[in-house]
């Protein structure tokens, strides 16, 4: 794993460095806000660890304007401060988790791997015995995978992102098809594509997860006797 490490204190970055590399990372060491902001934005990491305290620019305007940028590196951010209100604003300007210095390397390690087990969790979408991954873009169920059409699975993930409510053929209009106005002909291959993809998925012969609202749109749930019809149906904004 390669490590972006960012402490003005030298001695400090010089025990992390050496312990990270102990644990088998690549680590790349930066003192100030401003140099390591440029790296972030410049090169790619699979960790960040941010005092919050820096010349220049401090650890949380640069893990915000980072944020901004659409930077989804995880930021572990370190702290002088033992207090909730340090690790509040931390969370609040886009960081993972606080740690409060000095820092050992179990709890490190630990808090690392929090971090990556959340991001994996994150990444996944589960309904029964359906599992999406996102990461990956595969689907199985009941561990065995279904090959899916990108279409099939856009529509897939927006059913599973609102389990229990109601998808609207509008919604799917504009978010699957990227179209502004529905058309009798766009509705013919909204159906076709949730018929083949029903097929695909519907392998399990009691517990049905895809369901047609009439009229409306469609519906991903795993109760059997939820009224369809009186479901919320979910808004995109429009």
């Amino acid at each position: 794993m390669r490590v972006l490490l960012v402490e003005d204190d030298s001695h400090l970055a010089s025990v992390l460095h050496r312990d990270l590399e102990i644990e088998g990372h690549e680590v790349v060491v930066e003192s100030a806000g401003e140099e390591a902001f440029f790296r972030i934005n410049t090169e790619t990491f699979d960790l960040i660890l941010l005092d919050s305290t820096l010349p220049g620019r401090n650890g949380l305007e640069i893990v915000r304007a980072a944020r901004q940028r659409g930077v989804k590196t995880p930021v572990l951010v370190l702290t002088d401060h033992n207090n909730a209100d340090e690790r509040a604003s931390a969370i609040e300007s886009g960081a993972d988790d606080c740690l409060v210095k000095p820092v050992s390397l179990s709890e490190l390690s630990k808090r690392i791997r929090s971090v990556f087990n959340r991001k994996e969790e994150a990444s996944r979408l589960i309904l029964r015995d359906l599992t999406m991954d996102l990461s990956t873009r595969t689907v199985t169920r009941g561990g065995k995978p279904i090959k899916l059409t990108l279409r099939e699975f856009e529509v897939l993930e927006l059913l599973m992102r609102n389990k229990g409510q109601i998808i609207s053929r509008e919604m799917l209009t504009r978010q699957v098809w990227r179209e502004d106005e529905r058309t009798k002909l766009l509705d013919n291959a909204i159906d076709v594509c949730f018929v083949k993809l029903r097929r695909k998925v519907e392998i399990d012969p009691v517990i049905k997860l895809l369901h047609t609202v009439a009229n409306i749109g469609f519906v991903m749930t795993d109760v059997p006797d939820q009224p369809l019809e009186q479901a919320q149906t979910v808004s995109d904004g429009r």
